[in-house]
Parts: structure tokens; sequence; C-alpha cells
């Protein structure tokens, strides 16, 4: 199991220079992978631009959309796009796709929202052909084009996986709640004839700080999923400190392979060193990753466990 870490790139306050910061930063510790989120009608980075621009101030990393809304694009340009970005990577794009839930992404988009599920479903298909027939992007590192990840929930979602990617890619929530979904995904898998196993991602969400860091971490949650209420409580429900929120082991002991944690949003308060991030910028919130991409599949989990030790305000936290 490895860890990555997500950049800030939903978050107020979080400016181009600070996101490139963390990237250096994540580079040059103990992550393996940079994660980014996707949203339109919001204060936020293009999560592909923002991972070519991470791109090009690291060089060992993965670099991670957990997810893009897929079919808020056209077929054509999102598969251009993520060729060139894992050709100017070296290889190094994972390209996690979803449906997204929020109508008005859609509607900004000028996209339907009600056939979204059935765009998606064609959109994984026209992508697998444009990389693999070349002549509309750039030759991608594996022929088949970048790794790739299906999220979602539904029973459709599982199909996907197991016919057109490498992977699934968990939107959040408590341990026991990926545990279900990632025996959908390996179901589905082996009923399709895959050889292996799926790729596994998950995520969770941690803050850093005393009470009242936590408070406001699950305050943002809430605020965020405001548009699926019983899910956002869900997942501002299990956002807590390190050590009380759900950790690596929690994961494992789901026998879940891949796992992932966020850092919720903490005050622009000082804290001590011990406490993690001191004076990061008012709702910064990170996102960790664990997940296998080990090309035969999950391998026994190997559990690591994060430890922040300050950084000063509106900066880069240090690892």
């Amino acid at each position: 199991m490895n860890v990555g870490i997500g950049l800030p790139t939903t978050l107020p306050g979080a400016d181009g220079r600070l996101t490139l910061e963390w990237a250096r930063r994540a580079e040059a510790g103990p992550f393996t992978s940079l994660g980014v989120l996707d949203r339109l009608v919001y204060n936020s980075y293009d999560p592909l631009l923002t991972l070519a621009a991470a791109a090009a101030v690291t060089t060992r990393v993965r670099l991670v959309t957990m997810v893009v809304v897929g079919p808020l694009r056209s077929p054509a340009l999102l598969a251009k796009s993520a060729a060139s970005l894992d050709a100017l990577s070296h290889g190094r794009l994972t390209l996690g796709v979803a449906v997204g839930a929020r109508e008005e992404d859609y509607q900004a988009a000028g996209v339907e929202y009600h056939t979204r599920g059935r765009r998606l479903a064609e959109q994984l298909a026209s992508l697998r052909d444009c990389w693999e027939e070349g002549g509309l992007a750039p030759a991608t590192m594996r022929p088949a084009g970048p790794e790739l990840l299906v999220g979602g929930l539904s029973d459709a979602t599982f199909a996907r996986v197991a016919r057109y990617a490498d992977g699934y890619v968990h939107g959040g929530g408590p341990p026991r709640a990926f545990a279900r979904v990632a025996d959908k995904a390996r179901a589905a898998w082996l009923d399709a004839g895959r050889p292996g196993l799926p790729r596994l991602w998950a995520q969770g969400y941690f803050a850093l700080g005393d009470a009242a860091t936590v408070a406001r971490g699950q305050a943002y949650m809430r605020d965020y999923y405001a548009f699926w209420t019983a899910w956002g409580r869900s997942v501002a429900s299990t956002t807590g400190r390190w050590n009380t929120s759900p950790s690596p082991r929690s994961y494992r002991a789901q026998r879940c392979s891949p796992v992932s944690s966020r850092a919720s949003p903490r005050s622009h308060e000082p804290h001590g060193e011990s406490q993690g991030l001191a004076a990061a910028p008012e709702r910064q919130r990170r996102r960790v990753w664990l997940h296998d991409i080990s090309p035969a599949g999950p391998k026994p989990c190997c559990v690591c466990t994060i430890r922040c030790v300050g950084a000063h305000q509106r900066s880069a936290p240090v690892w």
C-alpha cells in the first residue's frame, strides 16, 4: 500500500504557487502520488491543467485524477488531454473518471444530466479506441493508454470497471463502505473473466489540530457535500484527528488493499509543530490516498503512517 497526497485545488486561499510547492514537497518526501478533484461550478483549478503544472516540477510521483467528471468533456478532447499529460509526464498519469453527481456542473457545460451514465460508458470505449489506434493524440507510455479508473456506486459502475478500466476509485467514507464496494468491484472483475485483480483506490478524511479544527473540518465536509445530505453527514462524521478518524489500519482491517485519507480544513491560527500544519490557509484541507499501482494488481498491504510537522502561513506543509 502506497501513500499519496491531494493538492489543494478546491480550497479557497490556496493559490497556484502554494499548489506547486505542495507538489515539490510531496516529490521530495515519502508520497507516491498527487491527486486532484474536479468541479466546474466551483472556485477551483482545472484538474488536468493542475497535474500538467505539477508534472513540470516533479519527476517521480504519479499524477492522479480522483476523479474527472468525464461526461462534461467530449471523448476526443479528454483522450487527447490525458494522452498529452501522460506523454509529457513520462507515463505518470492515472486517469480516474466518473459521472459526477452535481447537476449544476452539467447545466453550466450544456450537457444533459440524465444521460450521463450512457455518455460515460460511450466515453470509456472511445478513450481506449483513441489511445490504441493513435492519430488523435500523442503516443502514451502504455499501448492501451494511461492507467484508467472508474468511480461511482451504481451496479453499472462495477460493470464499467470490469469492461473498460484497470481499477476502481471510491469517493470517500468509512472503511466498511469501501469494503463493500471493493468486494463488488472484485466480483465484477472475476465475472468478466479479467485476469488478476482490479486496482483499488479509496479515500478518507482527517483533520490536523485541536477539537475546534476537527469541527471546522466536519462543517466543511457537510458544506461541500450539501447536495447529497445523508452521504455528506456520513463522510463528515468520520472526519476527525488522524488517530481517531479512519486510518490506514482501519482499511486494512477490512481487507481493503488500497485506501486513502484526506486531511480536512484547519484554522489559520498557528498550532504547535506536534499538531501538524501550523498557520495554514483558512479551510485548508489535505487529501491523502493509499493505493496500489502494481502491474499485477493489489499486493499485501503495507500501512504507512502520516505525521505533519509545522508550516508557516500560506506555505506548503513540511513533511
